[in-house]
């Protein structure tokens, strides 16, 4: 895939609406001052629409092919949580010294400061249940999780089981519902309102090979229903026109009017 910065930064000057960002940087990439002034750059350039999307990293065989350390699970969670205090306190406009565990920064200095009030959204991706919810409680604007997908796709053709479909996006359901809850008890157990962080959800969709519309926004519904706000559509078959144009004439008509009607 394309890097992720160099993409958005060209979206920015193409684009006039669309929120910019990643889902989700891998934290350890890219050394937090720096990642800071990307995002407040893009965020500037872009008239106040960025977000940082930060998780903290899992793809020990891209780390290592691209030469970049690959830290345990424990100092990755450190690091992620050190990176966010960094991002807090640059775009605060604070320019004491950050001494962390594992970052260090003399004078973190930021100027142009971002646009976006307070600060450009922090999404946090993860459904970790005792780590990553937690920073998400802690820190985060936003929150991310993915639904399994509830069809097969091989070699560009899919293969669904209507009975199976419907067992996997019930038991799906089922573990969104139960993550919401524990972030719900992370949100009371910081003191932070739970209602403050907007959730967001990776569904997998396949329009017309294996689902047709109404199945979307049905799907959606009951997204919506569970309290998630922003659905993100990931889609086997993007690089072909047909689909982009039935979701953007079909389901966002009607999923907008979710929103309204609740």
């Amino acid at each position: 895939m394309l890097e992720g910065y160099s993409t958005i930064s060209y979206l920015a000057a193409l684009t006039r609406r669309i929120k910019l960002g990643l889902l989700v940087t891998c934290n350890f990439f890219r050394n937090p001052g720096l990642l800071v002034k990307i995002v407040s750059t893009i965020d500037v350039l872009s008239g106040g629409r960025a977000y940082l999307g930060i998780g903290a990293g899992w793809f020990e065989r891209e780390a290592k092919g691209l030469g970049i350390a690959f830290p345990s699970l424990r100092e990755r969670f450190e690091r992620l949580e050190e990176n966010l205090q960094i991002a807090k306190q640059m775009w605060a406009g604070n320019v004491k010294p950050f001494e962390g565990k594992h970052y260090q920064l003399a004078e973190p200095l930021n100027n142009p400061q971002p646009l976006s009030k307070p600060h450009p959204p922090i999404l946090i991706g993860g459904e970790g249940e005792k780590k990553t919810l937690r920073l998400v409680a802690k820190y985060a604007d936003a929150c991310n999780f993915v639904m399994r997908p509830t069809f097969e796709y091989v070699d560009g053709r899919a293969f669904e089981s209507r009975e199976k479909s419907l067992d996997i996006l019930r038991k799906s359901l089922d573990v969104l519902r139960r993550k919401l809850a524990i972030l719900r008890q992370h949100c009371s157990d910081v003191g932070r309102p739970y209602d403050d962080i907007e959730k967001t959800v990776v569904a997998y969709i396949l329009v017309p090979d294996a689902m047709d519309t109404a199945e979307v926004i049905g799907i959606c519904r009951q997204l919506a229903d569970l309290g998630f706000q922003h659905v993100i559509f990931a889609m086997p078959n993007v690089h072909e026109i047909k689909p982009l144009e039935i979701i953007g004439n079909e389901v966002i008509p009607t999923v907008a009017e979710f929103k309204k009607e609740d």
